[in-house]
């Protein structure tokens, strides 16, 4: 499996962590718009595993980049659509920035999308 296929499987097992080596994988060699884009997914990733750990104030931080990064991207750049789990991430940044808890059945998926 290749490193982008991978850690869109595993951040929807919410392996957040090892989400963010399988791209970073890609990322250390990328440049350009690629690199930013892949970027936003390492960022959106670390931003979970900081909800994970309760570590919120981290967690608003790394959406916060998560975000920027990823909103000059079409949907399906890459072949993934994101669009759910962005949405997903805007509601959850705000929740935790109040200091409230995201549930782990509440944490978004990414897809494939041709």
């Amino acid at each position: 499996m290749d490193p982008l296929e991978e850690g869109v499987a595993l951040f929807n097992e919410t392996r957040f962590w090892h989400a963010h080596e399988a791209w970073e994988r890609l990322w250390l060699p990328a440049t350009g718009d690629e690199k930013q884009f892949l970027q936003g997914l390492i960022q959106l990733a670390a931003a979970y595993h900081h909800v994970q750990r309760g570590t919120y104030r981290g967690g608003v931080r790394l959406f916060d980049s998560a975000l920027r990064r990823l909103a000059p991207f079409a949907e399906g750049h890459d072949g993934i659509g994101r669009g759910d789990a962005v949405a997903a991430a805007a509601i959850h940044r705000e929740r935790i920035a109040r200091g409230e808890a995201v549930a782990a059945e509440e944490y978004p998926k990414l897809r494939f999308v041709n």
